[in-house]
Formats: structure tokens, C-alpha cells, sequence
């Protein structure tokens, strides 16, 4: 009996992502709210995943917040500022474009220009490298290659 239940918790996957039905809003249109707002914010606890999708304390005192703060008639932005003024920038699964933030969204483009300026650098040296002139051998080490010759011969022949 307990595999089955357990069985059709899996199955049911983001109707329970909040946890207990208990903690859910009895208004459906409501509740769908408050998921659509948990999805924008983040974990402080995971920092990958949203309220939504962490089982965490902290998230779901977040869920809860957000809850009482829709079920209160709260706007959308009311209740996203309301938790972002007490936890900052960082809540924000989308965090807005600012002077602190402006590394954060530019450092993808300047890993890969980076990476483009490398890879320049490093074919412009390989060509460089295989373009050089190479000296012409001198009478001593044409003797040399010579003798070094000769003695590969004999050994293939032998």
C-alpha cells in the first residue's frame, strides 16, 4: 500500500511541489499565482532551482510568504518587491540589469571573448611558428645526416 502511494506522489510531481495540500491556496486561480511568482524567485538554500521546485526550509517559508501575500489581494509585483526589498537582488531567479548586476550578466561574453582571443592568438603563433625559415645544415651536420643515413640503410638491409 505504501508503494503505491508513494507511486502516485511521483505521478502527481508538480501538484505536490509545494509540499502539503495544506499549504496550498483553496482558490485555484490563487494558487496558480503564487506558483507563477515562486517560479521567479530563488532558492537562497538551493541557488539553482526556484521556491517552487526546492524542498528546503527557507524555501518553503518563501512559498508560504508568497502565499499569504497573494491571498492578502497583493499584486504580482507587490509581493515579488515585498520579498526581494528583504533579500535583495539575489532572490531573483531574473535578476534586473544594474551596476551591481552588470558583471553578472556580462560575464558570459567576456569568458567568450576570451576564449575567441585565445584561440587567435594561439593559431596566429602556430603560423608564425610554421612559417619561420629554417637555416640551411651546415658541411658538418650534412655529414652527419649522411652517416645517420647509412646506418638506417644497413639496418633495414641487415
Amino acid at each position: 500500500m505504501r508503494r503505491i502511494a508513494f507511486a502516485a506522489l511521483l505521478l502527481a510531481g508538480p501538484a505536490f511541489a509545494v509540499g502539503l495540500p495544506s499549504e496550498m491556496l483553496q482558490d485555484p486561480a490563487q494558487e496558480a499565482r503564487a506558483r507563477e511568482i515562486g517560479r521567479e524567485l530563488r532558492c537562497l538554500v538551493c541557488q539553482n532551482q526556484s521556491i517552487e521546485d526546492s524542498e528546503a526550509g527557507l524555501a518553503r517559508d518563501l512559498r508560504r510568504i508568497v502565499r499569504e501575500r497573494v491571498s492578502a489581494g497583493e499584486s504580482d509585483a507587490q509581493v515579488v518587491a515585498f520579498v526581494h526589498d528583504r533579500y535583495g537582488d539575489f532572490v531573483l531567479l531574473r535578476p534586473p540589469f544594474n551596476a551591481v548586476t552588470a558583471v553578472l550578466w556580462g560575464a558570459p561574453l567576456l569568458a567568450l571573448g576570451g576564449g575567441v582571443l585565445a584561440i587567435v592568438l594561439s593559431r596566429r603563433r602556430m603560423r608564425s611558428a610554421l612559417v619561420a625559415e629554417v637555416a640551411p645544415l651546415s658541411p658538418e651536420e650534412r655529414a652527419r645526416l649522411a652517416a645517420l643515413e647509412l646506418i638506417e640503410e644497413d639496418k633495414r638491409i641487415s
